[in-house]
């Protein structure tokens, strides 16, 4: 039996539970810091928060972060990696993986999301439902690609940012360290660290 473990009990969590039965894992058990008073998410239980996990984790033939903060997604899973965790990538079965495309570990791609040839994805990044990462991108560790944004050939995105929902970005574009995309934006030219920017097109607020 496959057994995997979630930490992070929320909502983005039952859609990486889901996509991970989808996948094939026999059993999902979820780890949550909000543990003993959380204890289940939907249709599975939570038997702990992440330090029970860590005295558990020969229990478990993988571990992912569903948790959506970045920064916060990127501190549980070096935790986990430093305690010799299995860090596992969730991919569900309609989304579209380039045979030539490279991510790493800890990395969730939702359902209907493309990832084309040649584009290399960091540790712990999500690919939301329906995005788009075409060929040649860059992603940085812990970003986030929220449902239906699209980055076209070649962006690069710099480690903890996150794209909005419905946002897209031009070719060759680059994007910043812990930058914020907001919904809708339309990145046409380069986006500094730590900058939040709207609009069409997307400028700094």
């Amino acid at each position: 039996m496959r057994r995997l473990a979630i930490v992070g009990a929320s909502g983005h969590g039952k859609v990486v539970a889901d996509c991970a039965e989808v996948c094939g894992w026999d059993e999902v058990v979820f780890f949550d810091d909000a543990w003993p008073a959380r204890a289940a998410l939907a249709h599975w239980s939570v038997e702990g928060n992440a330090e029970v996990l860590l005295s558990r984790l020969d229990e478990f033939q993988g571990v992912v972060v569903a948790i959506g903060n970045n920064a916060i997604r990127r501190d549980k899973c070096m935790l986990l990696v430093q305690a010799g965790a299995s860090l596992v990538n969730i991919v569900h079965p309609s989304a579209t993986i380039s045979r030539y495309a490279q991510m790493g570990n800890g990395t969730v791609v939702f359902a209907g999301a493309v990832v084309n040839m040649d584009a290399q994805l960091g540790m712990g990044c999500i690919v939301n439902t329906g995005a788009c990462i075409d060929h040649d991108c860059l992603l940085g560790d812990f970003v986030h690609v929220s449902p239906n944004a699209a980055l076209a050939g070649g962006v690069t995105v710099g480690d903890l940012s996150w794209i909005g929902m419905g946002a897209v970005a031009r070719p060759l574009v680059h994007i910043g360290r812990e930058a914020l995309i907001g919904a809708g934006a339309a990145v046409v030219s380069d986006v500094p660290e730590n900058a939040t920017v709207v609009g069409v097109p997307a400028k700094p607020i």
